[in-house]
């Protein structure tokens, strides 16, 4: 029972009885009970003064009930403020500014700076209140545009003020605002202000300028709980584990008692999620919801479900954040059955998936055996209303991308009522995965007509198209893009890049693209030793390996696969045994079948038959069509007959309708003189449905003009 049904009110109750009820129904933070009194009161014909909106204002804005039903709160609010208009007390600064801030709260951003232009007068309060809701609501250019102009109407910021601007400005791109306002704080004296220090020590941790932010913290005299989880979080966003678990420790010797805040900060740097339970449970806050579901969330990003679960089903109040962790771990491993359960259960409890829930399940869907399971997340996406929500559209043209069901992408595309650049790049990427070069072209130049200009991942997506075709021209006039644009040659970019020269043949070109970069990524490195294998110049590519090796860049299975590739094309039977003792040795690296069919290839090619075969039977997974296709190949180098018959029948057994197989055999008989043999297995394969000549169209000379027109553009 709420308080405002369990006191009998009189039939005509003074304010006074009516504004302690209110601020009762304040502190308890029960909107409910602040509603139903304000209507008894207007209910009794008692007209309420500006204390009693002021109370409705406060009470509403603090209450819990704003994110758990944004549209009815907002039905309030605007019924508030028409009591207010009504009554002529929105005239009053307290009561707009507490009508303000409510708006804030509520995303209703146009509202808030409405009631802020129609106040006669304005305090610094007012200001505050609606710098401070600009920046809680992302809109960071806003908030620093009105601190500007609250400084040129004389109005004298406090520390206030500053609490609530700094977080705007805790972006990178943001650095130089953020500098600029710690200094005028310094001129002012705000600075040594501990709450104005926390502020900005969690601004420079955001920004990546941790000195800054050791600095700021060292200052501090008295260091609060907040100040150790403002330098906790702070390690723990950039990465640096190690010296957020030193933090921790310094935090627990100064005796500092710690909050849900400190352990929420310490798992998202990676803490061991076992030991921070225990720790949790030996200080008491193991209750915490949001302990338990930060505990839930880390216990899933590990691999510990069963754990998980088992705290998850320890809370008192389910929630979706926790279940949407677990429900991410399973999908991340293709565990689709037991995400069909979590979401069977979510049904149960009536919570529904939101938008990033379903985005985790989606991602997750990579086998064509779960298709069935996309299908019907598509489904309730559009039963839910999901679907007008462009992160969940990108998903599923994402998860159709997979499958290159391009037609089933291009019907959600053309539904999306906004489409945003991210949802044109995920069509086009989506286009040249599934082979439809021809399609991302043709989206291409259509989002260059929506006024849309491509950015690193659009051009990204048309290199690797360009990779595809072979097409050149087109790729210099992406380079040419890049450069007219100043895109950022770092990363996938770049690689995007040097990968397509290589694969068009203009390998000078795509050193001079890896030599423009300062600091090469493993892909790069990588996108550069295939590259130099592909082309021929195996030594070049081993020379790269090295280079790589000696800038402190750890290689992975790509580029010992580019290593050994280099190998087999050179013959450098010595070198590629040395490097695939190194991978799985110093590196303890599993071969795949793609390194072991490379490794068959480089043995046999050079003669070594009988260690080829001792190498297959050593194999640790069954070899494959590529593995058996490689010592079958170099039968046709060797004239091995007899084997190359063997090695046909397996092959034949594996896939019969493999063209490959027809065509090598068909090699090896025509090396050794074998005519009536060669016509025989000519016969087999057009039999099997195969005619030797398959290969794919090229783009329209008109399209690939229409493709340079609009990037000169």
């Amino acid at each position: 029972m709420n308080l405002a049904s369990s006191i009998a009110l009189p039939s005509k109750p003074g304010l006074s009885l009516v504004h302690s009820l209110l601020k009762s129904c304040f502190e308890a933070r029960n909107q409910k009970s602040v509603l139903l009194l304000f209507r008894r009161l207007l209910q009794s014909n008692v007209k309420p003064n500006d204390l009693t909106f002021s109370l409705l204002l406060k009470s509403s804005a603090t209450s819990s009930l704003l994110a758990s039903n944004p549209l009815n709160s907002k039905s309030e609010a605007f019924q508030i403020h028409t009591h207010l208009i009504k009554s002529g007390f929105d005239q009053f600064v307290y009561v707009s500014t507490a009508l303000l801030d409510l708006y804030m709260k509520l995303g209703c951003i146009n509202h808030a700076h409405n009631v802020f232009d129609c106040m006669p007068d304005r305090d610094i309060v007012s200001w505050n209140a609606l710098i401070c809701g600009y920046s809680r609501n992302g809109c960071d250019f806003f908030a620093l545009e009105l601190f500007v102009k609250m400084l040129r109407e004389d109005f004298f910021p406090r520390q206030t003020t500053l609490v609530g601007l700094v977080p705007s400005c805790g972006q990178r791109e943001l650095v130089f605002q953020g500098k600029s306002i710690h200094g005028f704080g310094i001129q002012c004296g705000l600075d040594l202000d501990s709450q104005v220090k926390n502020a900005l020590t969690s601004m420079y941790a955001k920004c990546g300028d941790l000195e800054s932010a050791e600095l700021l913290f060292e200052e501090m005299v008295d260091k609060s709980v907040v100040s150790w989880n403002t330098m906790l979080s702070g390690y723990g966003q950039n990465g640096f584990f190690d010296k957020a678990m030193l933090v921790f420790k310094e935090m627990i010797e100064a005796r500092v008692e710690v909050n849900p805040v400190t352990i929420m900060s310490l798992l998202s740097a990676n803490a061991n999620p076992e030991s921070t339970h225990c720790y949790t449970m030996k200080v008491g806050i193991v209750n915490d919801a949001s302990v338990i579901t930060s505990l839930v969330c880390r216990y899933a990003r590990c691999g510990s479900r069963e754990s998980a679960e088992l705290l998850y089903w320890s809370l008192p109040q389910k929630n979706l954040v926790s279940l949407t962790a677990i429900i991410s771990s399973y999908a991340e491993t293709g565990n689709m059955d037991w995400v069909v359960e979590c979401f069977t259960r979510m049904q149960q409890l009536d919570m529904k998936l939101d938008s990033v829930a379903m985005i985790s399940i989606l991602h997750g869907i990579t086998d064509p055996c779960h298709m069935s399971i996309g299908l019907a997340l598509h489904g309730y996406s559009l039963k839910s209303g999901l679907d007008i929500h462009n992160l969940v559209a990108n998903g599923l043209i994402s998860m159709y991308s997979k499958f290159n069901n391009v037609e089933a992408l291009f019907s959600l595309f053309s539904e999306m009522h906004e489409k945003p650049l991210i949802s044109w790049n995920s069509v086009i990427s989506g286009c040249v995965q599934a082979g439809r070069v021809s399609d991302a072209i043709e989206f291409f130049c259509q989002m260059k007509m929506y006024g849309h200009n491509p950015d690193a991942v659009t051009v990204a997506s048309l290199l690797s198209g360009c990779s595809q075709l072979g097409y050149l021209q087109f790729g210099k006039r992406l380079h040419n893009y890049i450069l007219r644009n100043k895109l950022e040659l770092e990363d996938f970019v770049g690689t995007a890049l040097i990968d397509m020269y290589t694969k068009c043949g203009n390998i000078i070109q795509a050193e001079r693209v890896f030599k423009s970069i300062n600091e090469p990524c493993l892909a790069t490195w990588n996108a550069m030793i295939s590259g130099y294998s592909l082309c021929g110049f195996e030594h070049k590519a081993l020379t790269s390996y090295s280079d790589m090796r000696e800038q402190g860049v750890e290689p992975d299975k790509i580029t010992f696969l580019g290593v050994l590739a280099a190998c087999t094309h050179g013959g450098l039977v010595h070198e590629g045994r040395r490097y695939f003792q190194i991978m799985t040795k110093e590196f303890g690296m599993v071969p795949t079948l793609q390194h072991s069919a490379c490794m068959v290839g480089l043995l046999a090619r050079a003669g070594l038959f009988e260690e080829a075969l001792l190498f297959i039977k050593d194999m640790e997974t069954e070899p494959d069509s590529a593995v058996w296709g490689a010592l079958l190949s170099a039968c046709c180098i060797h004239q091995k007959v007899k084997l190359g018959e063997c090695l046909a029948k397996k092959l034949y057994l594996l896939d019969y309708r493999n063209g490959g197989l027809y065509v090598l055999m068909s090699n090896l008989y025509a090396v050794t003189g074998r005519w009536d043999d060669v016509s025989r297995v000519r016969e087999m394969m057009r039999d099997g449905g195969g005619d030797g000549n398959l290969g794919i169209s090229q783009i329209e000379a008109t399209s690939w003009e229409e493709m340079n027109y609009k990037l000169a553009q």
